[in-house]
């Protein structure tokens, strides 16, 4: 069991209810790896990797859900997400609601659906890499909202910087030409639904092989306005929003900007490349139970420190 404790403020009572869920499935209690500031996570869930176990639960948000894939992709070991962050963007879009007894039963007895995992300047996300205004946004959101508001205050942060400059940008998608755009903020996505009913991407799909560009280029609040409605469900896209995909992203800015990975801030820079690695992430999500696991008794390892293939 992976836990960022800034997310989990009754730590002992988490404790008690996953050991609880799990025994009723007939599953062990759990070893237990705490994130540090340092690592995010990463260095907690490779070690949990290197314990042999065979699916990792995750308490926490995406951040700390970014972590544990980075580490977990390309091993067979399964992630099973415990939704308790800001945004819970991945749980979103693949259909996992919040709560210990759902969370422990979806790893017990649901699905194991591989899914794909970007590649942005070497490290790994699930729900988008980018630069621009979701950058600003994270880089100014106020904190003390953050933790009372969740996702409305990343929306407030976002209106607070709507009318501030573009800049240009050279997207090349795989071998087509290069194209030149003036935007607000470019996004390479590996999944299109996000908090609040929004759907940035309808058609994009976290297990097709490729990922979904959003490029954001509206001018002015009537632009904008045109842009929130088209977002609002599955609706056909505004003009001042265009989408393209492909398997590897090159983005090139005229000067530096602000960049962002699964909610996390990059350094500033004026380049980013981003590509996939199809079906690279074994994840627990609803559904009849589907035999992707390695061997051994029929109970998969538990989150953290049990031997693969046993409880």
């Amino acid at each position: 069991m992976l836990v960022n404790p800034t997310r989990v403020p009754g730590r002992s009572r988490l404790r008690e209810e996953v050991n609880r869920a799990l025994a009723q499935e007939g599953w062990p209690a759990p070893l237990w790896y705490s994130t540090s500031e340092r690592s995010g996570g990463l260095e907690e869930a490779r070690a949990a990797v290197a314990a042999g176990v065979e699916v990792l639960f995750v308490c926490g948000g995406d951040g700390t859900v970014r972590a544990a894939a980075e580490a977990v992709a390309g091993t067979g070991v399964a992630l099973a997400l415990l939704p308790l962050g800001t945004g819970n963007v991945l749980a979103l879009n693949l259909g996992i609601r919040s709560g210990i007894a759902s969370a422990v039963r979806l790893a017990t007895s649901g699905t194991r659906r591989r899914i794909d995992v970007g590649l942005a300047d070497g490290r790994c996300f699930v729900v988008a890499a980018g630069a621009g205004l979701d950058a600003q946004m994270l880089a100014r959101v106020n904190r003390r909202a953050k933790r009372w508001l969740g996702w409305l205050a990343y929306a407030a942060s976002v209106l607070r910087h709507l009318r501030g400059p573009g800049f240009q940008v050279t997207i090349t998608v795989d071998a087509e030409p290069p194209r030149r755009r003036l935007v607000r903020s470019v996004l390479v996505a590996n999944v299109g639904r996000l908090p609040g009913g929004l759907t940035l991407i309808p058609s994009a799909r976290p297990d097709d092989g490729e990922l979904d560009v959003a490029v954001i280029v509206p001018r002015g609040p009537r632009e904008w306005l045109a842009t929130l409605l088209s977002v609002l469900g599955d609706r056909p896209r505004g003009g001042r929003l265009e989408t393209l995909r492909g398997r590897r992203v090159e983005l090139s800015m005229d000067h530096p900007q602000g960049r962002e990975m699964d909610g996390e801030l990059l350094p500033a820079g004026d380049h980013l490349t981003v590509s996939v690695r199809p079906g690279a992430l074994l994840v627990c999500v609803p559904g009849p139970v589907r035999a992707e696991r390695r061997g051994g008794p029929s109970r998969a390892g538990s989150g953290a420190g049990a031997p693969r293939g046993r409880a």
